[in-house]
C-alpha cells in the first residue's frame, strides 16, 4: 500500500474527525478527497459554463438544443 506524507496537524485532524465519526482514519480520508474530487469538478463545470454563456452564438446553440429536448419530458412516463 502506498505511503502519503502528511503533517502531524492534518494527521490529528483526520485523527479527531474518524473519532467524531466512529470510522478508520482511512475512510474519513477517502471521504475528503473524493468531497474534493467533486468540488472541483463542479467548479471547472462552472467555469465552462460562464465560458459558453460569454459566447451568445454558442450559448444560442445550447438554449435551442436543450428546447429539443425538453420534449422528453412530456413522454407520458412517471
Amino acid at each position: 500500500m502506498p505511503t502519503v506524507r502528511i503533517s502531524k496537524d492534518i494527521q490529528e485532524t483526520i485523527r479527531t474527525l474518524a473519532k467524531q465519526m466512529g470510522l478508520p482514519m482511512s475512510k474519513v480520508l477517502k471521504t475528503a478527497v473524493e468531497e474534493y474530487r467533486r468540488l472541483k469538478f463542479l467548479e471547472e463545470c462552472n467555469q465552462a459554463y460562464i465560458r459558453l454563456k460569454s459566447d451568445p452564438e454558442s450559448f444560442a446553440e445550447e438554449l435551442a438544443e436543450r428546447e429539443e429536448w425538453d420534449v422528453t419530458l412530456n413522454d407520458g412516463l412517471e
